[in-house]
């Protein structure tokens, strides 16, 4: 897209299109129009669905590798504004207000992460993780009726995917580090959106799509389960009591949740599978970790 007339490609993509309604952002006032991900003509093959339901997609032999994920969000070009489509037209005036006050900050905050980013022309790897990451820093200030903690989880979730993809392009740019810190980001989040909504602060049981990729929507039983597994992969080994301790909280969740050991017809199946794969190593750590007790204790 050219950059002194946004809103009009300067090349034609063989996987995306413009789509032809201008968008106004509510914050700059600027125009532009949204990329999207053309369907059909094997330009999405379906893959594996990972632990973390994230569906991968197998290159195809015409149209290469392909990232529906950096597509997904919103962003304003000018003021780095980045939400949910949803949302991006949306939101109050208090929190939009908020959100431009910190327009500065952000757009530091994601050059540390990224020299060059360019929203107005195709997006790349880099844009579609940057997307993420803007989104969760304009996330913090937006009021809790839209339920801003869990979109938090998931924009960082998205992020640790996309820069798990960086890294293994470019591994000498430790891109798998900042994918571990977005990920411990992501478990941060959705600890806290349960703890929300379990106190009643802030809902999330209405929202209409969870994710946490975009071809399937788990739910409500998603976000337990990804609290559960992000706590078992990337939670804190600092202190083991703790751990133990947490560890035993997410075992509880999931055999609640899921029923494990009894019928579980009403599940769908591939979340149960790794439902019950997570909920053993849950269980065999834990043990381990008794096991280690006991043998100190005789020492």
């Amino acid at each position: 897209m050219s950059k002194n007339t946004p809103g009009k490609p300067d090349k034609l993509s063989p996987i995306t299109f413009y789509a032809k309604d201008q968008i106004e952002c509510p914050i700059c006032n600027t125009k532009f129009k949204r990329e999207e991900l053309k369907s059909g003509g094997g330009r999405m093959i379906a893959g594996d669905l990972t632990d973390e339901l994230r569906r991968l997609y197998e290159p195809s032999a015409k149209y290469g590798e392909v990232f529906p994920l950096i597509y997904a969000m919103t962003v304003c070009p000018k003021c780095s504004y980045s939400a949910f489509p949803q949302d991006f037209c949306i939101l109050d005036k208090a929190s939009l207000t908020r959100i431009n006050d910190h327009m500065q900050e952000r757009i530091e905050s994601v050059k540390q992460l990224f020299t060059k980013l360019d929203f107005n022309g195709h997006r790349t790897l880099n844009e579609g993780a940057a997307s993420y990451y803007l989104a969760m820093l304009c996330y913090e200030y937006v009021d809790s009726k839209y339920s801003p903690r869990i979109k938090q989880g998931v924009c960082s979730l998205r992020a640790a995917w996309l820069f798990s993809e960086l890294g293994k392009k470019y591994p000498e740019e430790n891109y798998d580090y900042v994918a571990k810190l977005f990920y411990r980001k992501a478990l941060f989040f959705y600890r806290y959106a349960i703890e929300l909504e379990t106190s009643g602060k802030e809902m999330i049981a209405n929202l209409k799509s969870f994710g946490p990729d975009l071809d399937k929507n788990y739910g409500y039983d998603g976000v337990l389960y990804l609290t559960a597994l992000l706590e078992y992969k990337y939670g804190s080994r600092s202190d083991p009591a703790k751990r133990k301790e947490l560890l035993q909280t997410q075992r509880r969740s999931l055999a609640k949740m899921f029923g494990l050991g009894k019928s579980s017809k009403n599940k769908p199946g591939p979340i149960l599978e790794h439902a019950r794969m997570l909920y053993d190593n849950i269980v065999a750590e834990i043990n381990e970790e008794d096991i280690d007790d006991e043998d100190e204790s005789e020492q």
